[in-house]
């Protein structure tokens, strides 16, 4: 990897899960409060999947504790619901693997938006943060907007693998714009902001 004095070097790095194991490895005291997280949060999820409600409930809380108010929580769920639904639909018109999901949000994404996928990341400040919990009510509504309709045009046009499925995100993304920029002439505002969710000193450094 490169380092900061710009020369490559051999580096030893490790995704998260991989860390994790090697975590639950180390025979020492100091890494049982670790082991013990690792337990709870797996015994945590083991309950989420008997009864899915608990994750709604466990989402929930935690969008409380970060300062959400209940109405943004709400559309914040109502939007994974309609993005559920949406990779429910791909899934049975014969899309399989992520990056044909990911190749197909983008397209939504930017035709409703105007903009590239990292483009609203970088105005609202972001980094690895979940873009979608850094939009403001209007942007998730526009999103939910640009998927409802990518999903009902896609059962319409009875679209199957990825070529139809390209066309019919194409125009459920259009169908957000044209609304997107109907509000927009109206209020004078643009939907699409840089504000965003983050701590006080991570909004500093953004501001550096």
């Amino acid at each position: 990897m490169q380092a900061e004095d710009g020369k490559l070097r051999e580096t030893d790095v490790a995704d998260t899960e991989t860390l994790l194991r090697v975590i639950q490895s180390i025979p020492s005291s100091k890494a049982e409060p670790f082991k013990q997280w690792l337990a709870k949060v797996g015994y945590e999820r083991m309950k989420e999947i008997s009864d899915p409600a608990q994750g709604l409930d466990r989402a929930r809380e935690n969008w409380q504790k970060l300062g959400r108010s209940d109405k943004w929580i709400q559309q914040r769920m109502t939007g994974q619901e309609t993005r559920n639904k949406l990779t429910d639909c791909w899934k049975d018109a014969g899309i399989k693997e992520q990056d044909e999901f990911a190749m197909l949000t983008k397209i939504i994404h930017k035709e409703w938006t105007d903009l590239t996928e990292k483009q609203p990341k970088e105005l609202k400040g972001l980094k690895s943060q979940n873009l979608r919990d850094h939009m403001s009510e209007a942007e998730l509504i526009f999103t939910a907007l640009a998927e409802l309709s990518t999903r009902q045009i896609a059962d319409s046009d009875k679209a199957k693998g990825l070529s139809q499925n390209t066309k019919a995100s194409k125009k459920g993304g259009a169908v957000a714009k044209n609304a997107r920029k109907e509000l927009e002439a109206k209020t004078s505002k643009s939907v699409i902001t840089g504000d965003n969710f983050l701590p006080p000193e991570e909004e500093k450094k953004k501001l550096k």
